[in-house]
């Protein structure tokens, strides 16, 4: 079996041609709250992040995947001046609705993802969305918005005002994290299972890195599953919010400020990051010292997975940017994989032996 390529363009859904790795602008939207919950980055600067699109793009990339809700717009009108600046033709541009809900009943409703598409056009600076997404699975009691939802999306694919349909993989929503029983939750794949055989997406963001396990017995291989069915695969996540980069020192732990969603996480404790350090050690024996050589590693090991697929990351400076756009050189061996494999893996089985530490309402972006 030929491996995929890691540096060449890919070919994806909708005959949309990406650079693989892609730019996440989640981070740039800076500091925020909604529903009740931090859901920002309180480390970016708009100066830094107007400099880390420029150089992106000077540097090949031209997939750019934001959200209404990131900092409630500001991500999305940060980018859109990187659009007044270059040839519209010449981007990739994915934005998401649903997690901004405003003053309406329930962010699905037709007219609420309307109204949120206009906005985040005129946020971008342009007359159409290549990408458009369901930000999250949840559509109402007993689904009673999902088929107008539906309904809204395949209209706007006919006005040309969007190209392609997304959703999200298995994921809880936010707000039920913390209001739901974690015994009273139901199963995230197969719930998945459900929307994706309605929605029938070009499109799923996934969460995905080495820290990722396989799928349950008995659930599909979701790469396999997209292959079967003509929809690609926008990974997001693959560097672990930084965690797999080796940055974070667990003698001084990060403190972040409010508005930033990492505050209420337990991965960035120094009891969690001394295990993550621990772990990434054959890693650093392996493939260096630097940085730059783990984040070559986990982009590669998310870029082998598929040919269907392409790997968004995220930034909050111009040298991040340089870093993960550059980094990629070669791909990973059968050997380099069952090293990263097995570390990886060990350190995912030692977190859910800690229990109680790392619920999923304070776990690790896998």
């Amino acid at each position: 079996m030929t491996a995929p390529s890691l540096l060449g363009a890919r070919r994806l859904a909708g005959g949309l041609t990406v650079h693989p790795i892609g730019v996440g602008c989640w981070a740039i939207g800076g500091p925020a709250h909604n529903l009740s919950l931090p859901m920002g980055w309180s480390t970016a600067d708009d100066t830094a992040s107007r400099e880390g699109l420029e150089t992106a793009y000077t540097l090949g990339a031209n997939l750019f995947d934001t959200a209404d809700v990131y900092g409630h717009g500001h991500s999305e009108r940060l980018l859109g001046r990187l659009v007044t600046q270059v040839d519209r033709n010449s981007l990739v541009l994915s934005s998401k609705v649903g997690y901004f809900t405003g003053t309406v009943d329930h962010a699905y409703l037709p007219s609420a993802i309307r109204r949120q598409l206009e906005t985040s056009l005129t946020n971008l600076c342009t007359d159409r969305l290549d990408i458009y997404f369901f930000h999250h699975n949840e559509f109402g009691p007993d689904d009673r918005y999902l088929d107008d939802a539906i309904a809204q999306m395949r209209d706007f694919q006919r006005q040309g005002l969007i190209r392609c349909v997304g959703m999200r993989g298995p994921h809880r929503y936010a707000p039920h994290r913390h209001t739901q029983p974690h015994a009273d939750r139901p199963d995230k794949h197969t719930r998945f299972q459900t929307l994706f055989h309605r929605i029938r997406p070009d499109y799923l963001a996934l969460r995905h890195n080495p820290l990722t396990p396989p799928p349950p017995a008995g659930q599909p291989d979701i790469f396999a599953l997209a292959a079967d069915h003509h929809t690609s695969i926008l990974i997001n996540k693959p560097l672990g919010q930084g965690l797999l980069t080796g940055k974070y020192d667990p003698r001084r732990p990060p403190h972040f400020a409010d508005g930033d969603h990492r505050r209420r996480k337990r991965w960035y404790t120094p009891d969690a990051l001394a295990l993550v350090e621990r772990h990434l050690t054959p890693l650093r024996e392996r493939f260096g010292m630097s940085t730059r050589d783990l984040v070559r590693v986990a982009l590669a090991y998310s870029l082998q997975r598929s040919d269907n697929a392409a790997v968004l990351v995220g930034f909050t400076t111009p040298e991040q940017i340089r870093e993960n756009l550059t980094a990629v050189d070669a791909p990973l061996s059968t050997g380099d994989l069952s090293v990263v494999r097995a570390a990886l893996g060990q350190l995912q089985q030692d977190l859910d032996a800690a229990g109680q530490v790392f619920l999923d309402e304070t776990a690790p972006p896998v």
